[in-house]
């Protein structure tokens, strides 16, 4: 069994191609950026990249890239490979019947549309929101600054990356867990607030919050050229849909690993040197 890793400079294939190293499984990491340590040229969006990654491969662990998934398909197929686990999004079915027009979801739903229609067996993992999205605010920390927040009480399921890798390294290795979607969350539903207030207790200092408006937010935001406006726009869509309103917290990482999901505060204190 070989196995290809794409997405090689992300948090959650880094973890899992660890995962298989340290049980001497076969495996490939595969990177859309040339010159990535240890990793084949594998750029989704670039057909022609996908017959070199793909020669010899069984099992796939694919990142969501909707540009290039129909080029995917026909490429795994001709290569041989029986099984794809795609990293999605808890949005393509939290959002549904509206994850097509939703910028947050459409480009996860559809590759997974298009994996669904091949002959490929498919198993997702659906995160919810990854607990390193907190890495945003190391900026404002760093410098003093309190951190601007549309809306400090909406509630998310932050989810440690390690436990998505160990996710994957499971559906990826036992056979009866494939073929099914899995929707994968941390263990608390915490508000933004309360993240904070975990992480400066982490710190061992204080961490202010200032609400602000969600066009505040917005335009910050694109000023910074980190959050294009359509999905700033479905960002604090969903913020505003779960303030005050707790997520549903799901026990799938726990099936999956064996182990009840890691905390917010597990993450917050091994990325602690992020907000120095």
């Amino acid at each position: 069994m070989s196995i290809l890793v794409t997405g090689g400079r992300g948090a959650v294939a880094r973890g899992l191609a660890g995962l298989l190293e340290a049980r001497g499984i076969p495996y490939r990491l595969g990177s859309r950026e040339r010159g990535t340590p240890d990793a084949v040229h594998c750029d989704l969006g670039d057909p022609a990249t996908l017959p070199g990654a793909l020669a010899g491969i069984r099992s796939v662990f694919l990142y969501a890239e909707a540009s290039g998934i129909e080029a995917f398909t026909k490429e795994a197929v001709a290569a041989g490979v029986e099984h794809v686990v795609l990293l999605s999004s808890s949005s393509s079915s939290v959002l549904a019947p509206d994850a097509a027009d939703n910028p947050l979801s459409a480009s996860h739903l559809v590759v997974e549309q298009a994996l669904s229609a091949s002959p490929l067996r498919t198993t997702l993992l659906r995160p919810g929101s990854f607990a390193g999205n907190a890495r945003s605010w190391a900026r404002p920390l760093r410098s003093g600054r309190p951190v601007r927040l549309p809306y400090p009480g909406a509630y998310c399921d932050p989810v440690h990356e390690t436990d998505l890798a160990e996710a994957a390294l499971a559906v990826l290795t036992e056979p009866a867990l494939a073929g099914r979607a899995y929707t994968l969350t941390g263990p608390q539903a915490l508000t933004f607030a309360a993240q904070l207030s975990i992480l400066g207790d982490v710190l061992g200092r204080s961490i202010p919050f200032e609400a602000v408006s969600a066009q505040e937010w917005k335009a910050e935001a694109e000023a910074d050229g980190h959050v294009p406006g359509p999905y700033a726009d479905a960002l604090l869509e969903y913020w505003a849909s779960t303030d005050g309103l707790p997520v549903e917290i799901t026990g799938a990482v726990e099936r999956l690993t064996g182990h009840p999901a890691r905390t917010f505060r597990t993450w917050a204190e091994e990325h602690a040197d992020v907000f120095a």
